[in-house]
């Protein structure tokens, strides 16, 4: 496309910039919505849909993942503000799931802001370094990405409780 027909629909490059980050924080948005909307009800399992959704896009959307992180220091202010506004509610997304955790139990991190900022950190920084053709598969790295992010808010499955007939008085 050439210059002239980009100006054709946006007016400045600001409007450009606009459009690219807009797209980009749609795709994720719906990405994270789609996976939580099939995400059972536990704690557990909606951090785990959440970090795969986070990690698949990442890895499949580079330049969308860190446009803003490099170029929104370019926006007016009254972008800037809806940028912030949008990364509020991402980052909440993931504060209202690790408190979930930790008061049904499941997460036993006494750090909750900073498991949160580590697995957000953690997860966006694959768009930097993850290669599609290198030793570790997309999945792989979702498996792992999964496993750290419950790692790091101290996952402890719940127990159903149930009679143990080779305790005293219990059988």
């Amino acid at each position: 496309m050439s210059l002239s027909a980009l100006y054709y629909y946006y007016r400045s490059k600001q409007e450009v910039l606009v459009a690219l980050l807009e797209d980009g924080l749609t795709a994720y948005t719906e990405a994270c919505d789609r996976a939580l909307g099939q995400a059972g009800p536990g704690a557990a399992d909606r951090l785990d849909a959440l970090v795969e959704a986070t990690v698949r896009f990442r890895a499949t959307h580079p330049a969308k993942s860190t446009i803003g992180r490099t170029e929104r220091r370019s926006l007016q202010p009254e972008h800037q503000q809806a940028y912030r506004d949008h990364e509020v509610r991402g980052t909440e997304r993931f504060r209202t799931i690790i408190e979930q955790g930790i008061s049904a139990g499941e997460f036993r991190t006494l750090f909750p802001d900073e498991a949160r900022r580590t697995i957000i950190a953690t997860c966006n920084a694959i768009a930097e370094w993850f290669d599609p053709d290198g030793d570790v598969s997309l999945d792989e790295l979702v498996e792992r990405y999964v496993a750290i992010a419950l790692t790091v808010v101290e996952y402890r499955p719940r127990r159903a409780s149930r009679r143990q007939p080779w305790v005293e008085g219990t059988g």
